[in-house]
């Protein structure tokens, strides 16, 4: 494997290419050396130029082209959905070719890319559909609280409607074998309940008792260490506090309040069972802010950290 990563800058109106920026002019030469931008060398000139800083971006920019660049910071615009896309799929095609051995993404505006035709939920679906893999999964990683989802850009009741038995049990599973890969020799996983207290034999609900249990015995009967299902409200205070190394959470919000809440400056976002290795800044285009100069690059220096120990291999730890 490639011990290469590629970053690609984001929505070029975001804060993305800042924050990019600003963790390149942070590395040690031999990381630099070892990193590739996947993005618009105009865009993240005028990045550094809002950073107030002196490096040469030029060595380490895979340039691709954007009519009008730089484009306006923090406006909404097809031109920069479209171009977030091409930085996607250039990396993506590099990473299937071996050139670079993990892409780490800088955050892209999900109305943006459909405006410009590119109907996705987000990075996860669109690097399923790039490389044709038939499931991925959001891991959210920090360093003591693991979460792996079930299900994430959907609505609530389309959520429910997913927790099947043998989609959780592929969740759990998925979650086993990652963190199998980096290091942990037997993973102690939770799996969260979708109903309040599990549904309180059928009190609120029987998904659980129909649906989540016979996921959680049958990943026991192939060797995994899994309890569940656990109610919402406790299982992930208790994996915080060390009884477990990872969370089944059954949808998107029951996994990203509790990260977000104790990790929200460095939770990675990890693509898992894809053909090619992802991480993630776990944060959005910042429209607001973008420009300014003053983002906070430290969940990209994270995401970063997490892609340069999976092209490392498991004696790195992560």
């Amino acid at each position: 494997m490639s011990r290469i990563i590629g970053i690609t800058m984001g929505d070029p109106c975001g804060v993305g290419p800042e924050i990019t920026v600003r963790a390149l002019s942070e590395m040690t030469d031999a990381d630099r050396a070892a990193t590739r931008i996947y993005g618009n060398l105009k865009t993240l000139e005028a990045a550094r130029a809002a950073l107030d800083l002196s490096i040469d971006l030029t060595p380490f920019v895979v340039d691709l082209e954007i009519v009008g660049a730089p484009l306006a910071w923090g406006s909404l615009s097809p031109v920069a959905g479209d171009a977030c896309f091409r930085f996607i799929e250039k990396a993506v095609r590099d990473a299937q070719a071996g050139s670079i051995g993990c892409i780490v993404t800088a955050p892209i505006n999900k109305e943006a890319l459909n405006l410009a035709g590119h109907h996705y939920d987000g990075h996860t679906g669109m690097l399923r559909s790039l490389t044709g893999s038939s499931a991925a999964y959001m891991l959210l990683a920090s360093e003591r609280l693991k979460v792996i989802h079930v299900s994430t850009h959907v609505s609530l009741q389309e959520a429910i409607r997913r927790a099947t038995t043998e989609r959780v049990l592929a969740t759990i599973r998925a979650g086993y074998r990652h963190l199998k890969r980096i290091g942990y020799e037997t993973p102690r996983i939770a799996v969260a309940g979708i109903n309040p207290h599990c549904g309180e034999n059928g009190l609120f609900g029987t998904e659980d008792d129909d649906q989540i249990a016979p996921a959680v015995v049958a990943a026991r009967a192939e060797g995994i260490d899994v309890q569940g299902p656990i109610s919402a409200d406790t299982v992930f205070h208790r994996a915080y506090s060390g009884a477990f190394d990872l969370v089944v959470a059954q949808y998107h919000d029951q996994g990203h309040i509790p990260i977000k809440l104790v990790a929200f400056d460095t939770a990675v976002n990890v693509s898992v069972e894809l053909p090619i290795d992802r991480t993630s800044v776990d944060h959005g285009t910042a429209f607001d802010i973008a420009g300014k100069g003053i983002a906070n690059h430290g969940n990209m220096m994270s995401a970063i950290a997490y892609a340069r120990r999976l092209v490392a291999g498991p004696a790195a730890g992560v």
